[in-house]
């Protein structure tokens, strides 16, 4: 079993390229899936091809699963990595059948992404503004890392993992690395380049000498993730009262407001780094939404 495993998660990190945290997600859950399959069928010596790890035994991890109080999106997130894994062990031919191809995912409620609206992303800015004109390395940074995240549609990690050579100021354009280890190029506002202007001097006090990153610690490292998400959740909170928002809040924004204001989906879906459409589709939703409301609002014989 664990040769098999091991053999999988290989497979995800060589040859799909999948990120750590991704590759970690999926041990996880298999790991998850091997405890309950152990209890199940009351032994720990079966094998992944035995008749018992049938597709009643893999609907019964996803009843396990919602007794662990795991919302519905999480279980289908698990059943999507024992998909993957009995996939790929049907193509090795280490198993005659896949149990899992016929496995029903959970049915998901809709849930739209959490962003913010045009009038909290200007307070948010303008506190961020205020901090940034005590001229300290915590509030440049701040702004800077805000303006790139709304301003290009970044995810946390990318912003992460920007360095400062990564950034064409006379193109106006920068690379980043998305998931899988893919890289694009993205647009950079005026607004995050002037923001990024001003941070550095204050970068270049504390920067160890071959430190690339962009956004740097006060011992002059890179900055972590969870101190950007820090940093973005307390403008969030003091500025506009968000609370519960976290980074990629910002990228929802930044993804909604575009649609918003007429931007085309396939543009869109190219900007944030997705692969699939109908990734990029849930934005539509609240557009919808919005035009709905204008529509009742506006039309005589609305209602």
């Amino acid at each position: 079993m664990s040769g098999a495993r091991a053999d999988f998660l290989r497979h995800l990190k060589d040859e799909r390229q999948l990120a750590d945290n991704t590759v970690r997600a999926y041990e996880r859950d298999l790991d998850e899936l091997v405890g309950f399959l152990n209890e199940y069928l009351g032994r720990t010596d079966w094998r992944w091809g035995d008749p018992e790890v049938d597709r009643l035994a893999l609907r019964s991890f996803l009843g396990w699963c919602a007794r662990q109080g795991w919302s519905k999106r999480t279980a289908a997130r698990k059943l999507a990595a024992v998909r993957s894994f009995f996939a790929f062990l049907h193509l090795e031919e280490r198993i005659d059948t896949n149990p899992a191809r016929t496995v029903r995912a959970p049915k998901l409620e809709k849930r739209l992404p959490g962003h913010l609206s045009g009038a909290d992303v200007s307070v948010v800015f303008e506190h961020a503004e205020t901090r940034a004109a005590e001229n300290t390395l915590a509030g440049t940074r701040t702004l800077a890392a805000l303006e790139l995240l709304y301003g290009s549609g970044l995810r946390l990690a990318e912003l992460h993992g920007l360095d400062l050579a990564g950034i064409d100021r006379a193109g106006r354009q920068m690379k980043v690395v998305g998931k899988g280890s893919k890289e694009r190029i993205v647009p950079v506002t005026e607004a995050a380049l002037i923001a990024v202007e001003r941070y550095e001097p204050r970068r270049a006090e504390v920067v160890q000498p071959d430190e690339p990153a962009l956004l740097v610690n006060p011992s002059g490292t890179r900055l972590s993730r969870r101190s950007i998400q820090s940093a973005v959740r307390g403008c969030f909170e003091q500025a506009a009262g968000a609370r519960g928002l976290s980074t990629h809040a910002l990228r929802h924004t930044f993804a909604t407001h575009l649609l918003e204001a007429g931007a085309d989906l396939l543009a869109v879906k190219e900007l944030l780094g997705h692969v699939s459409l109908s990734t990029t589709q849930i934005y539509t939703h609240t557009t919808r939404d919005r035009l709905l409301a204008v529509y009742r609002n506006a039309h005589p014989r609305s209602e």
